[in-house]
């Protein structure tokens, strides 16, 4: 096992990092940038480095001074977090020729799977279900109209190197397409350097369900279940639910399966999850590959009660992963929902600001909140608004729902704006708590009824 880890990332999931590394003996080394100087993950760890301004281009994003950060500090590996440096495969080779093992797959499998064109061509090859789409990269307006036309519209335009819902575009019809393709690729040249574009056919309606896998360096892969993540505000996810209600047994079964065969094919090492579309016909199709950690991660944990972040470790260690498939048991229902400062009221705008009372909620059985929050703290302007992230877990969805309810209903940000009242209002909405919705539900039903 390590003696030190580097944690190159910030907030709460520096601070569940860091609590894992803690509870396996290993010391932890936090970077933060100056306006995080006063953040709980610098406080918690045993070191802590500097490694540059506010914005997140010149500190957390900057490979050179991160790997600087561990070479200093004499860390044995990093762990990326999600987000900023986790899916950078060019950052995973400089941690291996550094001799800094990169908490995660290796740069090759990183790069198969981030490509989202080479990653469907993978898959096809693995006989792996993708959505009806382009084959390849499209790369002029001829060739779009000419996909679009044979599979039908609507369809998506989607960035090769996307993600975080940039570089993506919904067309209705042929009308529309030429300035959605012109818009979306110079998102993505802009976000991620790259402007290569493909096509698929919108599935609608349909649910995103995804499959946890782990797998380690002696070429053992197996999967931890699925979770829903069909609640989404502009390709965001809101709120998670582990198992997926009402999935039919045998499609559980076939989505493992593939999971697996997609993990095998690129050699996957460490946590990974594979995204799935379902059609209302119990048809699924391959999305992507998140080649790291979650967000939502600990609703299968809850379900599982396997801690994935501390296998992450062990097997970046060169442990061998000691549970078989036939070991993992999904138990009880688990939900997570996802605190944001911003004001649901003011189209989600960011509220950054200071917490001048806080109440998380706790007591009784099966509630987690992971959070980096504290009295007094200023929540920076300068990344992401999550803030917290609560979690329950129950014997039934109907009593996850009901603790999450409580749970919410406890928690007090005074000094901030929060999504706090919003997902109150959606756990309790009737379609939700009877667990009829899909990836439009939360835009094109909830949203607008909840506006009134």
């Amino acid at each position: 096992m390590f003696n030190k880890v580097l944690i190159a990332n910030r907030g709460e999931i520096a601070v569940r990092i860091i609590r894992g590394c803690k509870e396996l003996g290993i010391k932890t080394v936090a970077v933060y940038s100056e306006a995080d100087k006063e953040a709980l993950h610098v406080e918690m760890a045993d070191e802590a480095i500097c490694i540059g301004p506010a914005k997140a281009t010149d500190s957390y994003l900057n490979m050179h001074n991160v790997l600087s950060a561990a070479i200093v500090s004499g860390a044995e590996a990093i762990h990326p977090g999600f987000g900023f440096l986790a899916e950078n495969s060019m950052f995973s080779e400089m941690c291996e020729e550094c001799q800094i093992k990169f908490i995660g797959p290796k740069s090759e499998t990183i790069d198969a799977m981030g490509n989202k064109i080479n990653a469907r061509k993978l898959m096809i090859e693995a006989n792996v279900p993708v959505i009806p789409g382009s084959d390849g990269e499209v790369s002029t307006m001829k060739e779009a109209k000419k996909i679009a036309d044979s599979i039908g519209y609507p369809v998506m335009l989607k960035a090769a190197a996307g993600g975080g819902g940039k570089g993506i575009r919904k067309v209705l019809k042929e009308e529309e397409l030429e300035s959605q393709f012109q818009s979306a690729q110079q998102e993505a040249l802009a976000a991620f350097g790259n402007g290569q574009m493909y096509i698929e056919k919108i599935i609608y309606p349909a649910r995103h369900i995804e499959v946890q896998i782990l797998g380690d360096s002696h070429g053992h892969v197996i999967h931890l279940g699925e979770r829903d993540c069909s609640l989404q505000r502009n390709n965001q996810k809101v709120l998670e639910e582990a198992p997926a209600f009402g999935l039919p047994e045998e499609l559980r079964q076939k989505m493992g399966q593939a999971a697996l065969k997609a993990a095998t094919a690129v050699n996957y090492e460490n946590a990974g999850t594979i995204e799935f579309l379902v059609d209302q016909e119990n048809n699924f199709y391959f999305m992507e590959m998140n080649t790291r950690i979650q967000v939502e991660h600990p609703v299968t944990e809850m379900v599982t009660d396997i801690d994935i972040v501390k296998w992450q470790l062990k097997i970046a260690s060169g442990e061998v992963l000691a549970i078989e498939q036939k070991e993992v048991v999904l138990e009880g229902h688990s939900i997570e929902c996802r605190i944001n400062a911003e004001n649901p009221s003011f189209n989600f705008a960011p509220s950054p600001g200071t917490v001048t009372n806080l109440l998380l909620p706790s007591g009784g059985l099966g509630l987690r909140v992971d959070s980096a929050m504290y009295n007094g703290y200023t929540i920076p302007p300068y990344y992401d608004s999550m803030i917290a992230k609560v979690i329950v877990h129950a014997e039934t969805r109907v009593e996850a729902l009901a603790k999450m309810q409580r749970a919410l209903s406890e928690l007090v940000t005074d000094g901030l704006v929060t999504n706090q009242e919003f997902q109150l209002d959606l756990i309790t909405h009737p379609d939700i708590i009877k667990g009829i919705y899909d990836t439009s539900f939360l835009q094109e039903t909830f949203l607008p009824e909840w506006h009134q």
